[in-house]
C-alpha cells in the first residue's frame, strides 16, 4: 500500500495489487484444508514426521490445545501436555508439510481461547470437563 498526498489535505491510498495477488495466489496453493476442526480445551494426538539423517518417521504429542492462532499460513496451535512431571508445550503451524495429521481425543468444555492459566496448575485440578456430544 502506498500512501501520496496530492494537492490538498486529502491521503490516496494505491495498493500494490500484482505482488499481493500473487503472493496470496501461493499462499492459497500451500495451504492444508484436511485438517479436523479442532478448538482449544480439546485433547489432541498431533502425528508430526521427523527426519533423522536419511531415516523419517512419524512421532505422537498427545496433549491439550492451549491455543489456536488463526491467519492464512501463520496459523499456529500450541499443544502441552505433562512429560515425567514436567509441563511441555509445543506449538505447531497448522499447514506446515511436516504435519501428518492431527487426531481428536476428545472435545473439552471451555470458557476461553487462551488456557495459559493451566500452566500453574497440578494434578487433578489441571483437568478439563468433557463437552457433551450430543
Amino acid at each position: 500500500m502506498i500512501w501520496r498526498r496530492p494537492s490538498g489535505n486529502k491521503k490516496i491510498r494505491e495498493e500494490k495489487t500484482m505482488s499481493t495477488n500473487i503472493i496470496e495466489r501461493i499462499d492459497r496453493e500451500q495451504m492444508r484444508y484436511d485438517m479436523a476442526d479442532f478448538r482449544p480445551g480439546d485433547s489432541v494426538k498431533v502425528h508430526i514426521r521427523i527426519i533423522e539423517g536419511n531415516k523419517e518417521r512419524v512421532q505422537v504429542f498427545e496433549g491439550v490445545v492451549i491455543r489456536k492462532r488463526r491467519g492464512n499460513m501463520g496459523a499456529t496451535f500450541s499443544v502441552r501436555k505433562i512429560s515425567h512431571g514436567v509441563g511441555v508445550e509445543k506449538t505447531f503451524a497448522l499447514h506446515s508439510p511436516r504435519l501428518e495429521k492431527v487426531e481428536i481425543v476428545s472435545r473439552g468444555k471451555v470458557r476461553r481461547s487462551r488456557l495459559y492459566y493451566l500452566r500453574g496448575l497440578r494434578g487433578k485440578a489441571a483437568r478439563i470437563k468433557a463437552k457433551d456430544m450430543r
